[in-house]
């Protein structure tokens, strides 16, 4: 995604960002660990340059990891700061994402060998290197901590196109969040949550290209609907299996066919009612502008079969594209009754033309 964000803006930063947190954060940490252990420990002696590759894959994660959680939060999605008041913070991040990366290769130097091998995930350091590594990795949190308030900042300000870029970067992010959380409580989980290891980066790449932005409200509105609707289907199915089993005579290890083929079949029922109604609280929530004017246009097709005065007629329909559509100006122009037709005759009739 950074190669390709990179071919298509590179004024813009990011792209070149992600691409060094794609090199540093997987591929010379994987490569480096791997190969380490094979020259190291696997078969020693048959293959050159393990303890070097080890020591590479202990520390290069450092880079990846402090430009993920602080330019490319403090960047997206145009690439500039959120304002001039955030240079301190830039450089200061700059700083740290030289300095943690590179005295932690310099401590670890002396080590590479067999002792990083057993110790990739914890490099075998004390003492006073330890602390000052402690801080300046807690310094990268807070930095992180502070790019998100101005990502923050610069949401609550942004309009039009640049808030849909952060839509798709927020909604990416918290999608990734939950699949991470809920893998560590059901590893089985893990499963479905690795596809979704590329949702930042393929959303983040989707709003810098600019590709379908408006998508993503409807995006959103589906995945409230049917995480909402997967829950309720979930308990209205384990309570009528729960249900049945008592009433079939107690909770036994395995509840018989005939109860989860009936609980089945009342989460199946409700599938089509339910989804409707959580797409109504979803929309009258989270899209009011959308269910606002559903509504206004049901209400305008009853009165219009209903209504037979034409100025009132045009004036309600130039209100409702106005209420639905939020033009900066509207106009509805009829055209002339036709030559020999009832009503109005053609040498009298005229245009006419009403602005809202």
């Amino acid at each position: 995604m950074g190669a390709l964000i990179a071919t298509h803006r590179p004024d813009n930063p990011l792209g070149w960002i992600f691409c060094a947190v794609g090199l540093f954060g997987g591929g010379l940490v994987t490569f480096g660990t791997m190969y380490g252990e094979y020259a190291l420990r696997t078969a020693p002696g048959t293959v050159p340059g393990g303890p070097l590759a080890i020591w590479l894959g202990q520390w290069t994660w450092a880079p990846g990891v402090a430009l993920l959680v602080t330019f490319v939060l403090l960047l997206f999605p145009d690439g500039h700061l959120p304002s001039r008041r955030w240079r301190p913070v830039a450089w200061l991040s700059a700083l740290v994402t030289l300095l943690y990366p590179g005295l932690l290769a310099a401590l670890l130097w002396p080590l590479r060998g067999p002792a990083l091998v057993d110790q990739a995930a914890e490099a075998p350091l004390g003492g006073w290197p330890a602390k000052v590594l402690d801080m300046l990795l807690l310094l990268i949190a807070l930095l992180g901590l502070a790019c998100l308030a101005g990502l923050a900042a610069r949401f609550r300000r942004a309009r039009g196109m640049e808030r849909q870029q952060l839509k798709w970067f927020l909604f990416a992010s918290a999608i990734t969040l939950v699949s991470i959380v809920a893998s560590q409580q059901q590893p089985v989980l893990r499963l479905v949550t690795v596809p979704l290891v590329a949702a930042i980066p393929v959303a983040t790449g989707i709003a810098i290209l600019r590709y379908q932005l408006y998508d993503i409200d409807r995006l959103i509105s589906r995945t409230l609907v049917y995480a909402l609707l997967t829950a309720l289907l979930g308990v209205v199915y384990a309570g009528v299996v729960l249900v049945l089993v008592q009433l079939s005579g107690g909770i036994a290890t395995k509840p018989p066919n005939w109860a989860v083929a009936a609980a089945t079949l009342a989460a199946a029922a409700m599938f089509q009612p339910a989804r409707r109604r959580i797409q109504q609280a979803v929309d009258r929530r989270f899209n009011r502008g959308r269910y606002d004017a559903v509504n206004t246009i049901e209400a305008f097709s009853t009165r219009l079969r209903e209504q037979v005065d034409l100025d009132a007629l045009s004036t309600e329909l130039l209100a409702v594209a106005d209420q639905t559509m939020e033009p900066t100006r509207v106009s509805l122009w009829l055209r002339s009754s036709p030559h020999g037709s009832s009503g109005t005759p053609r040498s009298e009739a005229r245009p006419t033309t009403w602005a809202y």
